[in-house]
């Protein structure tokens, strides 16, 4: 029995950002296509609306030598337990939050920052 489009949608509605990207990556490298968008026509020429990002990820790149202090700045940021954080941490590089705005992108990284750690935001 093959597979449906909307069993194919309703599996990948439930899939993270990551997981997505990933797909994506698979779908290129499997069948030798770019996912880059193409169109043709005057929209296509340097005139075209570029949307501005609205969300944002907040990635701990590092630890770095305050490795108790980063993990209470995650556990401040994200609301974990302790176990959690610090599982968060020991697995850097790693996502702290997705999809957040850029101011709370921004707080979040001054945050590890401060607590000795090396952050970036994507």
């Amino acid at each position: 029995m093959a597979i449906s489009k909307d069993d194919i949608l309703a599996a990948v509605g439930e899939m993270s950002v990551m997981d997505l990207n990933d797909l994506v990556k698979a779908f290129e490298e499997k069948f030798g296509v770019s996912a880059a968008a193409m169109s043709s026509g005057p929209a296509a020429g340097p005139a075209a609306v570029v949307e501005e990002q609205t969300e944002f990820n907040l990635i701990l790149s590092d630890f770095g030598a305050n490795k108790v202090g980063v993990i209470k700045a995650v556990r401040e940021i994200t609301g974990l337990g302790l176990k959690e954080a610090k599982d968060l941490v020991d697995g850097a590089p790693k996502t702290v939050k997705e999809a957040i705005t850029k101011a709370d992108a921004e707080a979040g990284k001054a945050k590890l920052e401060a607590a000795g750690a090396k952050a970036e935001i994507k």
